[in-house]
């Protein structure tokens, strides 16, 4: 009688001849959707336009994979970064790619008046119905005299769970005796999420029954409570009827652990940049940050990084099996700093292989 080995499949199961195969599958992380952050960061001499085409091939190349989503953070004032306009990138990368759901990662609103929002993102949806995501976020995205030259300077933080009902009534059907309209925007329904780093952010997606976006690619500290409240604490509603969380984390995939490792100075230098004030611009990889950084400012930038996924695809799988030990997530999010643009594409490829297991990319 033939017996098929390990691995091998027979009507579609998986043959397995040991307990410890058995477990090596039980431990796999699950099959949860992969979508991308982008800040369309722009290479040390580099010009905003090449950075921008780089930015619409990483897009295409992350659709061809299957990630889920890609999304834009605002940001002002800020050398290295050209995501500031961000409905209009929205709309640049969704022109350019056919399935990719395409959003903000946010929209900073105390910069932006609901109505303007609402009307930008019903544009977006009436364009590329289906796939336009709006996360918004309640912090300035800048400093205190970039926010008044926003001239949104007298409203902050505790306006936002306000507008954030002002635009679910705008995108929403309009009602009898509604005087403010966004038009187009009414009845476009575009989804909306709530994104933060704290406990606040988190109730209040709970509260409000809406998707909720960790930002663990630069504020982890409270990562495993805020998804917790967000799960303990939610209330279904018209928009969901169960909690749905995304984390963000850094990633820096590559062929080898050792790779990984030289690529991921890139990454440092930057955040070291922003440490200290200086220009964000994207700097070459470098083979050692000794004399670059002291201890102190290294131990800040290590803690920044905390969630950060690092290596091959073998050692990420690793490292997103003990992530999703310790938290409950129903999407990740990652942002890839790699200096070279066809090794960030290349760490997609990578990126893509750890949500297969093994013995599936043989059969």
């Amino acid at each position: 009688m033939y017996t098929k080995s390990a691995g091998e499949t027979l009507d579609g199961f998986v043959i397995l001849n040991s307990i410890e195969q058995l477990e090596f599958l039980m431990s796999y992380p699950p099959n949860i959707p992969y979508s991308l952050l982008e800040l369309a960061s722009v290479r040390e001499g580099d010009s905003v336009g090449q950075t921008l085409a780089n930015s619409v091939a990483y897009a295409q190349h992350g659709e061809r994979l299957g990630f889920n989503r890609f999304w834009l953070a605002e940001h002002h004032n800020m050398e290295g970064i050209s995501s500031s306009a961000t409905s209009v990138l929205i709309g640049h990368i969704a022109g350019a790619t056919q399935t990719l759901r395409v959003g903000s990662g946010g929209i900073m609103l105390p910069n932006h008046p609901p109505l303007v929002v609402a009307e930008q993102f019903g544009t977006l949806e009436s364009l590329y119905p289906g796939r336009i995501d709006l996360g918004l976020g309640g912090a300035p995205g800048t400093d205190p005299i970039t926010s008044r030259a926003l001239r949104r300077d007298h409203l902050g933080a505790e306006q936002f769970p306000d507008d954030v009902a002002r635009l679910q009534t705008l995108l929403g059907p309009l009602r009898p005796g509604q005087q403010v309209k966004a038009i187009p925007g009414a009845g476009t329904n575009v989804p909306i999420w709530l994104l933060g780093s704290s406990l606040y952010s988190a109730q209040l997606a709970a509260q409000r029954g809406l998707p909720y976006a960790f930002a663990g690619h630069f504020a982890p500290r409270l990562y495993r409570e805020a998804l917790r409240v967000y799960r303990d604490q939610f209330q279904p509603s018209a928009t969901l009827d169960r909690p749905y969380a995304m984390l963000a984390v850094p990633a820096i995939p590559a062929d080898t652990d050792e790779e990984a490792r030289f690529l991921a100075t890139t990454s440092y230098q930057r955040i070291l940049s922003l440490f200290r004030g200086q220009p964000l611009w994207m700097r070459p990889p470098v083979e050692s940050m000794d004399g670059l950084w002291n201890n102190g400012e290294k131990a800040g930038v290590m803690d920044f990084l905390s969630l950060q996924l690092l290596g091959s695809a073998d050692t990420i799988r690793q490292q997103l099996d003990r992530l999703l030990e310790s938290v409950e997530v129903d999407e990740l999010m990652f942002t890839i700093d790699l200096y070279d643009p066809e090794k960030r594409r290349h760490a997609l490829d990578i990126l893509a292989a750890t949500q297969t297991s093994p013995w599936s990319e043989r059969h």
